[in-house]
């Protein structure tokens, strides 16, 4: 937005009257710019001809003060604008609706950084320097100490227009000193080193910038474009002259040992973890210089190596070095002396076999696996541990994974003697039955290969009789039942094979073999026998149970209807019976009043209770001269009984 209004302010300037006016303008945007907070966004100013003051009208006006800074602010912030072709504050389309062609707001994303980020402190402005042929003899080592100071000097290269003439002289003063290291001799005297080693310090030595993709799949060189330093014109030529100083015939490893510590070769480390690949290879080599040449530092590299799998295994699992990181390993394993170090076989055990289970095993799996086989071939005796190693980490579902873990086996099989072949037969082989019975064809392909390998063969020979039982099964049955046609050529080449070696042994799997699939067949018969006569045994149980459900049900209703109709005849039969004695109790009485001549207030109510007591206690809630009504109960039960149900 500020790049268009300025450029509508340089079409103003051709006019006395425009260039009085531009100079009004600035005046109110230097104004507008000390009311406002330091980080907010420059307002949107455009002027055209209609707004332009004259110098007539300029006079008449006021000058313009604090106070009308913030009308000023508020015409430009907010939707009153009396011009009709200023842009205005709003949504998008509103804001191209109104603004001129020119003037149309673009709103990009930021950028991510994708190349390191050097932080310069103040801009230098460097000057060529003379070149070495142009100067005496005896004022070349000086020349040679101020060039290489004139190079630590460091450039943003994120602005690829900025400080062009000074990259270049830079470039140049590099490629100087790299001829002149090269091409010289007696120039690496002792006051050179901490110069040159300060030098590739500061010009390497930087923040790594964050992964393009942090959170997605890892880097695929096949599909995805490498992310590139854009310092590399710089770097490269730092990184050789380095390299020329490191293996030059004069270089002097008790006066680079002050400088070159532990401090230098953890920073050096983390500079594997660049995109870059021209660097990290650059970097492999000067690590790879290094170790050689510094004895006092090899133990320390290692452990350091050692720390980074670590976080990759177990923590992170995404580092872009580990595949140069194997590389300078492979080299250094080759050199090991015998026997082997206990801390060698720990870095075995508990680096590069853990190293197979990361998701991105295919970025470096070549140089982990040319890693195993240099163990093997300086100790054989290291074979079941790291062939039964590999196995643990056999993947599952992950079919380009099993091909390259059948490729590092064939590997590993290439340097095997038979004894350690011997040990590794039942777990190896019957991986490899389980890989040839693969539905996916480049699995099966890659495990049926093995049988067209001489070597593999010699030792199958030489053990067929516990070969053989093991994968006979898996070899006939995917010849009669895999989709692929390769593959079922691959198992009739197998399967020949093993008839050459021992026909009768071919004769005895193929006839167990038989005998196995008719004992099964006999047993998924039994079982589906058995299976059928456990359902019709349920299914009687079932029919007996409800047959005895449906009787239960039935004997209960006889049962509650006798009892009912005997309850409601032993409730008449009470009934009866308790007139009876009623009408007996009267007759008891009046006899007791004839005959004693009892007085009526000498009763005792004693007397009276107990004969009322006698009564049924259900009676004495009815009056004696009413019609006697008499609910009728079940024996032994205060439930009362519908008299209607019979």
């Amino acid at each position: 937005m500020i790049k268009g209004w300025k450029e509508v302010l340089s079409r103003t300037t051709t006019t006395k009257s425009s260039e009085k006016s531009t100079a009004t303008t600035q005046q109110v945007e230097a104004s507008v710019a000390t009311n406002l907070p330091p980080d907010s966004p420059k307002p949107n100013i455009v002027i055209d001809s209609s707004n332009v003051v004259t110098s007539q009208q300029q006079q008449q006006q006021p000058k313009i003060n604090v106070s009308n800074n913030a009308n000023i602010m508020s015409f430009m912030h907010n939707n009153h604008a009396k011009s009709s072709d200023a842009p205005k504050t709003g949504p998008l389309h509103h804001r191209l609706k109104n603004a001129p062609i020119d003037q149309i707001p673009i709103s990009k994303a930021p950028r991510r950084q994708k190349s390191s980020r050097f932080y310069v402190k103040e801009k230098v402005k460097l000057e060529p320097t003379p070149a070495f042929h142009e100067v005496p003899s005896h004022m070349r080592p000086d020349l040679f100490v101020k060039k290489i100071k004139q190079c630590t000097v460091v450039f943003d290269f994120s602005d690829a227009s900025a400080e062009l003439r000074e990259k270049e002289i830079k470039r140049q003063t590099l490629q100087e000193i790299l001829d002149h290291i090269s091409m010289n001799r007696g120039v690496l005297t002792e006051n050179v080193y901490p110069e040159i080693i300060n030098m590739f310090a500061i010009n390497l030595f930087r923040p790594i910038p964050p992964q393009v993709n942090p959170v997605g799949d890892a880097f695929d060189p096949e599909e995805d474009e490498p992310v590139l330093e854009l310092a590399w014109p710089h770097l490269q030529t730092v990184y050789e002259f380095f390299l020329r100083f490191l293996e030059s015939p004069e270089f002097n490893i008790n006066y680079a040992k002050k400088y070159i510590d532990h401090k230098f070769i953890h920073q050096l480390l983390d500079l594997f973890d660049s995109e870059d690949p021209r660097e990290r290879d650059y970097l492999k080599t000067t690590l790879h210089r290094i170790y050689g040449k510094f004895l006092n530092l090899r133990a320390f590299i290692r452990r350091s190596i050692n720390n980074i799998f670590f976080e990759f295994i177990y923590e992170t699992e995404r580092h872009n070095g580990v595949a140069e990181f194997l590389e300078i390993l492979g080299s250094i394993i080759n050199g090991f002396a015998l026997p082997l170090k206990e801390e060698h076989k720990l870095f075995l055990f508990r680096v590069l076999i853990p190293l197979h289970k990361t998701k991105s095993l295919a970025l470096y799996h070549p140089q982990l696996a040319y890693c195993v086989v240099q163990f093997l071939e300086k100790d054989r005796s290291l074979t079941y541990e790291v062939v039964t190693g590999i196995l643990r980490y056999w993947p599952k579902v992950n079919s380009s994974k099993e091909v390259m873990f059948l490729n590092e086996i064939e590997e590993i099989l290439d340097v095997t003697d038979v004894p350690e072949f011997q040990q590794i037969i039942e777990p190896l082989f019957t991986k490899i039955s389980q890989c040839v019975a693969s539905s996916h064809f480049q699995v099966s392909e890659r495990a049926l290969y093995y049988w067209s390998n001489d070597y593999i063969v010699s030792l199958m020979a030489e053990n067929i009789k516990d070969i053989m039982p093991l994968v006979f099964p898996t070899l006939y049955k995917t010849s009669k039942t895999h989709w692929n046609k390769t593959i079922l050529g691959l198992v009739y080449t197998a399967l020949k094979l093993c008839i050459n070696i021992d026909s009768n042994l071919f004769d005895e799997c193929a006839n167990e073999y038989r005998n196995q699939r008719q004992a099964e067949r006999t047993r998924q018969k039994e079982r589906e026998v058995n299976w059928k006569r456990l359902q019709h045994k349920v299914e009687g149980e079932r029919a007996t149970a409800a047959a005895a459900a449906i009787a239960a049900a039935t004997a209960a209703t006889t049962a509650s209807v006798t009892e009912a109709n005997l309850n409601k005849e032993e409730g008449n039969n009470n009934e009866s019976l308790s007139q009876l004695g009623y009408l007996n109790d009267l007759d008891i009485s009046v006899s007791n009043t004839d005959c004693c001549a009892l007085e009526e207030d000498s009763i005792d109510v004693s007397v009276v209770t107990e004969q009322k007591d006698d009564i049924h206690p259900d009676m004495q809630q009815f009056d004696s001269n009413a019609k006697p009504q008499y609910q009728t109960f079940r024996r032994k039960s205060i439930i009362p009984v519908d008299e209607t149900v019979n």
